[in-house]
């Protein structure tokens, strides 16, 4: 019996590979492509562990739920990081450079 390949094997490594470089775009795409990779991973492991002698490519979906879970975590610290900068320096201070020079000199004490 030849073996079929896990079913969303490689959309979960998709979905983990976009996680991580949707971190760098606010952090909320990342955050939920991750998402999706963990619980799709999640589904896919337990229909593998069913009968792993019938399905090839599990490497895929562990693969693709670690990226899925370093994509959170980064789009987790980069939502706070723009959290931090929002309370501490101002949505005025972000949308204007020189501004936003002035209120970091303040901020280290130069």
């Amino acid at each position: 019996m030849e073996k079929q390949p896990i079913p969303n094997g490689t959309l979960v490594l998709v979905m983990g590979i976009l996680s991580i470089i949707g971190c760098c775009c606010y952090g909320l795409p990342g955050l939920i492509f991750g998402i999706v990779a963990i619980v799709l991973a999640g589904k896919a492991t337990k229909t593998y562990m069913l009968a792993p002698e019938t399905y090839s490519g599990f490497g895929n979906v562990k693969a693709g739920k670690i990226m899925g879970i370093i994509g959170v975590v980064l789009s987790i610290a980069m939502v706070l990081f723009y959290v931090w900068m929002y309370t501490t320096i101002g949505l005025e201070a972000m949308q204007d450079p020189q501004l936003m020079e002035l209120k970091m000199q303040e901020l280290l004490g130069q």
